[in-house]
């Protein structure tokens, strides 16, 4: 995602924490195991990092709902969002999601958070319940 470091490093510097929640169905229906998932968080937590981004936490969902049943955590559920909450002492109300998918921002509203942002590179979704599409990162603190 271009523009993703400076996103993160700008809402960083006014004292907001980098969290990622992630759905990872591809462990549910055997793709790569959760050691697979952690070695690429692993990597992925020493990119942000080279760029002084912390990212303080990484929750995923290993569950995929034909395989392992429903469950709180898997987006559009907000179970992720309510456990970083919990756990790191986040303020929802006054939190901000960003996401690629419908169900990234439903998570959020669902949890209680009204700042929510999809991006959208290709410009090809018409309508959402986001607070706003954005097909550029820049968009959102520009």
């Amino acid at each position: 995602m271009d523009g993703i470091f400076t996103l993160c490093k700008y809402y960083q510097s006014l004292g907001y924490i980098v969290v990622v929640v992630t759905n990872q169905s591809g462990i549910a229906r055997n793709y790569y195991t959760e050691e697979d998932f952690d070695e690429l968080t692993s990597w992925m937590l020493k990119e942000f990092s080279f760029q002084d981004i912390d990212i303080k936490m990484v929750y995923h969902c290993p569950h995929h709902p034909d395989i392992s049943g429903e469950c709180s955590c898997r987006k559009p559920n907000p179970g992720m969002l309510l456990q970083a909450a919990s756990e790191l002492n986040i303020d929802l109300k006054n939190s901000i999601i960003i996401g690629d998918k419908e169900r990234d921002i439903l998570a959020g509203i669902n949890a209680g958070l009204t700042t929510t942002y999809l991006f959208d590179e290709s410009n090809s979704i018409q309508a959402s319940q986001a607070k706003r599409i954005v097909s550029k990162l820049e968009d959102i603190y520009c």
